[in-house]
């Protein structure tokens, strides 16, 4: 509502310029392209649009294709270029480049950096900003939109405000704004000293344990090259760091004024998480680890390390990609939740989306149970018994060269009511999420028409059933946490699809063909006796394989999990309700029950139901007999290394593998005495 005025204005499309064009963007121009535009209007843009010429972006502007253009007025450039070459706190690089104030005083470099972090080669209208949104840039970086909530105006990167919307010209948008998009070149923990009126203290401890000198991987090309002439691959692999802080003003409300007292505060939480007994922290007691309560802060076992590492994921998240959401396929209910390991050995973060909030380690009573059929359950034996840290907020997000600063509201640490709170529940996590390069190369949750754009304007490839899905290829040793025995037989695939039209868990996927063998490490779980399950569709592409547990990607530590599953196995669909005499599945809607019955049939035979939780055409994943979920093992796990091989047992070139998601379920959940687990 605060920007319907804005919405107002036009439309418009885009891609990107390859010298492989989609020839359905070979436009006949009759009308202004984006160069024409900024050149009309030179009395408004010529500042910018001679920051393009100098790296020849005025031809291309000029040409076919689709564009989004965030173009900033001459003023706006002026400004940017005097603070430049004026700035008194960067002084490594005298005038941050610039060899003399002013449009000439620009090297080529620099012009290339300010014209591609102002240009995206996908269609982005005005509609698509309304919410908060990342996107990436020609130039590989982020930006960031979002709602100003005092004055309902557009947002780019917090500061730049967009003054006019959806201009629609022939090759493309352009948006205009009043400043030029800022983008730090410091590294995240430069970036974090750079704000002392609000992270003095925290920046002081990033120093002191030595992780402001740690925190350095932006990216690399450290991995296997493919060529495939079908489907896009990355060329480089993103890396970087997303860090949660408490602002000096956080930490004062608890008390804390000074480094002393923020290692006393460490102390109290920490000094005693691996006791014997009464400790909750359970890789370092099961490892003989001492915690240590001295000077020693680079120890990544000194409390206050302790403390400090549990603020940090290794990978990059924008705030509005923390918890993936609004992809189409929700059911009403859908929990929005999301799992990520932090740099505290073998620990996770949960994020909760609730309320338009994002909250870290809420905790609510018996999560997962239900004392009601085919529902998430009352509320009464739901008490949120931890709200949650509540975060700041896309405005308030901090975006450094290789990663974001999140600031938090309240004290965040692992402590006893995250693995015996909000831990202790069945634990779902998209694939993609299992992988921090996924978010760092911003590959989760990008669109379609962007990894055509990537690739030429193609999608799959010609010869096989996922022509035009826009499916991504993953090169071998692209992720940090995943093995691949068999070099080029095991062709690892993410489709990026939005909405119902696949039954996929948060829409994507990821689809290993060939006669595949990998492994990848699966995320760490507090000491205790879980169901290990996967989700996937069944297809008559789909191979079968054998799943083998390790407690590291070394194929000798590895055992094999039960019989081969065979996923081309298709439950029947009997009208008259009678079970599938492999899986057990029938149509629960049939049965007075909801299936509750027929739900422990299916769990003996090792298999359940899809989730009520997302739709696939329409119809919930728990009626689509192709949605289900392998009960791999039921077993006690050590908090710690395991990793889940994938193994094809058949000999089937194009075999098709389907990673969906991995459901960590606790024994309390699955096998509870008083209510059922529930049903999403």
């Amino acid at each position: 509502m605060l920007c319907t005025a804005l919405f107002a204005m036009n439309c418009t499309m885009v891609t990107s310029c390859k010298e492989d064009i989609d020839e359905s963007n070979l436009y006949t121009f009759t009308g202004e392209t984006i160069e024409d535009y900024l050149t009309n209007r030179s009395e408004k843009f010529s500042s910018f649009n001679y920051i393009l010429s100098r790296i020849g972006y005025d031809k291309i502007l000029a040409a076919y294709g689709t564009y989004t253009c965030f173009a900033p007025t001459n003023e706006a450039v002026d400004e940017y270029l005097d603070s430049l070459y004026n700035d008194p706190v960067n002084l490594e690089i005298p005038h941050n480049g610039m060899t003399k104030p002013g449009l000439e005083g620009l090297t080529d470099s620099l012009c290339e950096d300010i014209a591609l972090f102002h240009l995206l080669n996908t269609k982005i209208m005005g509609v698509d900003m309304s919410a908060s949104r990342t996107l990436n840039t020609l130039l590989g970086r982020d930006i960031n939109t979002s709602i100003d909530p005092e004055t309902g105006a557009m947002l780019v990167s917090r500061a730049s405000t967009i003054t006019s919307m959806d201009n629609e010209l022939e090759n493309g948008v352009l948006h205009e704004i009043d400043c030029v998009i800022r983008r730090s070149n410091m590294l995240i923990a430069g970036e974090l000293e750079n704000h002392p009126e609000d992270f003095t203290l925290f920046s002081q401890a990033m120093k002191l344990t030595g992780l402001a000198d740690s925190l350095t991987e932006v990216k690399s090309t450290d991995f296997v090259k493919v060529g495939n002439p079908d489907f896009w691959t990355p060329k480089e692999r993103m890396l970087g760091y997303t860090i949660f802080a408490e602002s000096d003003q956080v930490l004062a409300e608890h008390g804390i004024t000074s480094i002393e007292d923020l290692k006393a505060y460490a102390d109290s939480v920490y000094a005693h998480c691996a006791d014997q007994g009464t400790g909750w922290y359970d890789y370092p007691r099961n490892h003989h680890i001492e915690v240590s309560t001295g000077t020693d802060y680079k120890n990544p076992w000194n409390t206050l390390s302790m403390f400090m590492r549990y603020h940090i994921l290794e990978c990059k998240i924008a705030y509005d990609m923390l918890v993936r959401k609004g992809v189409g396929n929700e059911t009403s209910k859908m929990p929005y939740v999301e799992y990520y390991e932090t740099m505290l050995p073998y620990t996770m973060l949960k994020i909760s989306r609730v309320g338009g909030k994002e909250l870290l380690n809420r905790v609510v009573a018996n999560n997962s149970l239900t004392d009601q059929i085919a529902d998430l359950g009352s509320a009464a034996m739901h008490t949120v018994l931890f709200n949650g840290i509540e975060l700041q907020g896309t405005k308030a997000q901090i975006q450094a060269l290789n990663g974001y600063i999140h600031p938090v509201k309240e004290m965040l640490a692992y402590e006893k009511r995250v693995p015996q709170g909000a831990l202790n529940e069945r634990i779902r996590i998209d694939d993609t999420a299992l992988f921090g390069e996924m978010m760092s190369t911003n590959l989760r949750g990008c669109t379609e028409d962007w990894v055509k754009a990537q690739n030429g304007g193609k999608g799959g490839t010609s010869t096989d059933r996922h022509n035009g899905c826009g499916y991504i290829r993953i090169p071998p040793g692209f992720f940090k946490y995943m093995a691949i025995y068999n070099g080029d037989d095991t062709r690892f695939l993410y489709f990026p699809h939005y909405g119902d039209g696949w039954s996929n868990y948060q829409g994507d996927e990821f689809n290993c063909m060939g006669n595949y063998d990998f492994a990848f490490r699966l995320p760490p779980m507090p000491d205790g006796t879980y169901e290990l399950r996967i989700g996937y569709t069944t297809e008559n592409e789909r191979g079968m394989l054998q799943f083998y547990l390790g407690t590291s990607s070394d194929l000798s530590t590895m055992k094999a999990l039960d019989i081969p599953v065979d996923m081309r196995i298709k439950p029947a669909k009997n009208s008259n309700g009678t079970p599938d005499v492999i899986t057990g599945w029938c149509d629960w809607e049939l049965f007075e029950d909801k299936g509750i019955e027929s739900d422990g049939n299916m769990r003996n035979l090792g298999y359940m139901r899809g989730p009520l939780s997302y739709n696939f055409q329409g119809k919930v994943a728990r009626s689509h007999n192709q949605d289900l979920r392998r009960i791999i093992t039921k077993q006690k796990f050590k908090q710690g290394d395991y990793w889940l091989r994938c193994k094809s047992v058949i000999d089937m070139k194009n075999a098709e593998f389907h990673l969906d998601y991995i459901e960590f379920c606790p024994e309390n959940v699955y096998n509870n005495t008083r209510y059922l687990e529930d049903m999403y």
